[in-house]
């Protein structure tokens, strides 16, 4: 009870979530003239609809797994929403400046997953896919979890068989293209690894000013 009630601050920073949340619906309930960057590849990529059941665990996949991180290990926890939060941003500004779409299929009600895909078509519109929000937020994750230490094997698999299913799914489910997976993957290896090499510094910086002082 008393590591909750340590971790409580912390926890609250889990707000900036909705908070970026609505940002991004608000983007994508105002759609513009939007370009289509699919390539030939894509075209080739088949509409798999059970894929829409990982591609729905995303949204508690990340949200579980900060918090989990929270009480691993704070230091990674913080550089993940860090990391989150920076990447949304820039997603944001892309999605003003050059919006994307995607080509989805039509869907008719003896398609397998009927009612879940099409939820999820409804409720989010073609529109600011590149780069992917979703791909964004996982591979975070992903990268993340590498620094958590002591993790029971069972996460270690969950962690990076889901985040590769998620992954896969944006494609599958006809939510995204190649070029959005590749542009987030990309993008959150360079922010993550800036953020940790600051950290990392900053930490570096505090041990000598200890030992001076010793």
């Amino acid at each position: 009870m008393e590591t909750i009630k340590k971790k409580i601050p912390f926890l609250l920073l889990l707000l900036i979530i909705p908070a970026l949340g609505f940002i991004y619906t608000v983007l994508n309930e105002h759609p513009r003239k939007a370009a289509n960057i699919s390539t030939a590849f894509d075209q080739h990529i088949p509409f798999i609809p059970v894929f829409i059941i990982p591609y729905i665990i995303w949204y508690g996949y990340v949200l579980g797994y900060l918090i989990y991180f929270c009480f691993k290990d704070t230091k990674v926890y913080i550089k993940s929403l860090i990391t989150i939060t920076i990447g949304e941003c820039i997603c944001f500004i892309i999605f003003f400046f050059f919006q994307t779409t995607v080509n989805r299929p039509d869907l008719t009600s003896d398609v397998p997953f009927y009612h879940l895909v099409n939820f999820i078509y409804e409720n989010d519109r073609p529109f600011n896919c590149f780069p992917s929000i979703h791909v964004l937020t996982t591979y975070v994750i992903m990268l993340a979890s590498l620094h958590i230490k002591n993790k029971h094997v069972i996460h270690s698999i969950l962690i990076q068989g889901m985040g590769s299913l998620i992954i896969l799914s944006t494609l599958f489910v006809k939510q995204h293209v190649i070029w959005d997976m590749v542009g987030s993957m990309f993008m959150v290896s360079y922010i993550y690894g800036i953020i940790f090499e600051l950290v990392n510094i900053r930490i570096t910086q505090k041990a000598k000013t200890v030992e001076i002082k010793k």
